[in-house]
């Protein structure tokens, strides 16, 4: 393994923690600030792997956490986001492969853009499998964990919310002895 080699799967494994500790914090400003230590150190981690594509596609998901956060549902911005994105893949497309951190630029930057709840948390599960894949292809160890685990904790929150949103119905349906 090359010294390049071993620095990506060091900061696929700072990733990792840092996403850990994203999604197990309760704040969503910190859990935002995680997100965006995690992704630089995907950048720097996809570099070292000589995988440019999802290094720069990667660098441009931290400008759309933070668009998508305070612009949701800004059809303008999301349009340029996604042409920013196939411009910068375009110049930095290496192999076939390079379609994996694409298709999950396209589909973060639409969930975050356009969905919440339920088909936000399914987008971003699409979106996290094509990174694994990319990962998965470069041989990153933490890279490969890290997207796991958001695909893990994706499926359990779906699970939570659609437990809750069936409870809210079954009430909501139910009979009320309090009205005559």
């Amino acid at each position: 393994m090359t010294v390049a080699e071993m620095l990506g799967q060091f900061f696929g494994l700072v990733a990792l923690a840092f996403c850990i500790a994203g999604f197990a914090n309760k704040n969503d400003d910190r859990l935002m600030v995680l997100l965006i230590s995690a992704n630089v150190a995907f950048a720097l981690m996809f570099a070292c792997f000589q995988s440019w594509t999802a290094a720069a596609l990667t660098l441009l998901v931290i400008l759309r956490i933070v668009l998508a956060r305070r612009y949701q549902g800004h059809w303008p911005l999301m349009l340029l986001l996604l042409s920013v994105n196939l411009v910068v893949a375009w110049a930095t497309w290496k192999s076939a492969t390079d379609i994996f951190p694409l298709l999950a630029a396209v589909f973060g930057t639409v969930g975050m853009f356009l969905l919440r709840g339920v088909p936000l948390r399914i987008v971003l599960g699409l979106a996290a499998f094509c990174w694994m894949l990319n990962n998965l292809v470069i041989g990153s160890v933490g890279g490969t964990l890290a997207e796991a685990m958001v695909l893990v904790t994706n499926f359990i929150t779906i699970v939570r919310l659609r437990r809750m949103q069936q409870k809210y119905f079954r009430d909501s349906q139910a009979p009320n002895p309090d009205r005559s």
